[in-house]
């Protein structure tokens, strides 16, 4: 069974690229910001959205950043409005996050994570798991090899045991 869900995903993904590390996203200050950059880093990856009953999660991710950066750890915000929660323009997403949660966490601009129009992160990730986000606040590890780790639902907090091991196993192994 887990072959045929590998096997849609993959026919999802069509055209995704082969590592989620070889894509880049816009950032919501401008610019791009290049995964490839960050290659032997763990990165843990979140969709986001302002308005969810999840969202407090965003205070748990600046402190996980805060905690495993100087070590190397990458936490990136993805918001996407993709179910229906997400404020109406990546400028009101930064403010809201500036003053609600003192995010300084990098962050994306707004984009999709899931159905056709996803971001190429997203289709590599179904691609190479099969995961894709059933709502805001799921979490992808992505290993410093380009490697999918872990995948989380909105339910596993940020700075759970399970997340806080896996990134710590990364971090050091090197991997």
């Amino acid at each position: 069974m887990r072959w045929i869900i590998g096997l849609m995903a993959a026919l999802w993904a069509g055209m995704a690229a082969a590592s989620p590390l070889e894509t880049s996203f816009p950032s919501i200050d401008g610019g791009t910001i290049a995964l490839s950059d960050y290659r032997g880093q763990p990165v843990l990856v979140v969709n986001t959205a302002s308005q969810c009953g999840f969202t407090p999660q965003y205070e748990g991710l600046q402190a996980l950043w805060e905690t495993y950066r100087d070590q190397g750890l990458v936490v990136l915000a993805v918001p996407s409005d993709d179910f229906n929660q997400e404020l109406e323009s990546a400028a009101e997403v930064k403010e809201f996050c500036e003053i609600n949660f003192g995010l300084t966490l990098p962050m994306t601009d707004m984009q999709h994570v899931r159905g056709p129009q996803a971001h190429p992160f997203y289709k590599a990730v179904a691609a190479e798991t099969g995961f894709v986000p059933g709502w805001n606040f799921n979490k992808v590890l992505i290993g410093g090899d380009g490697q999918v780790v872990g995948t989380w639902g909105s339910v596993t907090r940020p700075q759970s045991k399970t997340i806080r091991g896996e990134i710590e196993k990364v971090l050091n192994s090197g991997r």
